[in-house]
């Protein structure tokens, strides 16, 4: 599947136009453009934060924010500041996820992200379908560009949905293997003492079984959980038998 464009408008520092690519990169997002920076283009600082990122290498550089956007037919603009427009105003999480969708639908989406010190112009805004604000504290609302960047990044990736080639580490335990723990771990426990007072001793163990059930061990888990039961057992002198059938 495509990915949004994430464009920076004016950046003025190389050292966040080298983080944001290389938290694209991180984030698996490989168009990056760079419209107009201040410190000319290619930039030795962004080299260097970039730390190998492919993103920066093949980064479009554009003269103006027409030209970065042209064959774009959506765009978000990411500002803290309402700037006065009747604008449709989303998270993070809710814009990347219409993004994705309209990208599916066979759109072309960009992001824009402003310069350091004054953010995006206000014709930039106002040229965008909707405007992204991440909800940080209003008396301290001016975010790093390269932050910015990586939380959007962020947002993208979380929405993908798991691989499919995603393996359990091992079998699941089965329940004759669990019950076989809790009955393990519950001797022992009542031979040291645990379970006191008595009439309390129902719901002690329930409480135990449920925190354990939680865990979803594998077969190899609750194995190795038995056997470090034993251990302690063996090392406080107390040991016994216990069958594995």
């Amino acid at each position: 599947m495509s990915a949004p464009s994430f464009i920076l408008v004016t950046p003025q520092m190389g050292e966040n136009i080298g983080a944001a690519a290389r938290i694209m990169g991180n984030f698996g997002l490989p168009d990056l453009r760079v419209v107009d920076p201040r410190d000319g283009w290619p930039n030795v600082r962004a080299e260097q934060l970039a730390v190998g990122s492919p993103v920066l290498k093949n980064a479009m550089h554009a003269y103006t924010l027409d030209d970065a956007i042209g064959r774009l037919t959506r765009i978000y603009a990411t500002t803290a500041r309402p700037r006065g427009m009747e604008k449709r105003v989303l998270t993070p999480r809710a814009a990347m996820a219409e993004a994705r969708g309209a990208i599916e639908a066979g759109e072309k989406v960009g992001i824009l992200f402003g310069g350091e010190k004054a953010g995006l112009p206000n014709e930039a805004v106002a040229g965008a379908d909707a405007i992204i604000t991440l909800p940080v504290e209003p008396d301290f609302s001016s975010l790093n560009l390269a932050q910015t960047v990586g939380v959007l990044a962020y947002e993208w990736r979380a929405g993908d949905p798991a691989p499919d080639d995603f393996q359990p580490l091992g079998a699941p335990a089965s329940k004759a293997d669990m019950e076989r723990l809790f009955e393990h771990f519950e001797s022992e426990l009542d031979r040291a003492g645990f379970f006191h007072p008595p009439e309390k001793t129902p719901l002690m163990i329930n409480n135990l079984r449920a925190a354990l059930t939680k865990a979803r061990f594998t077969e190899q888990e609750a194995r190795t959980f038995r056997g470090a039961i034993k251990a302690l057992a063996i090392g406080r002198g107390k040991a016994r038998i216990v069958r594995d059938d």
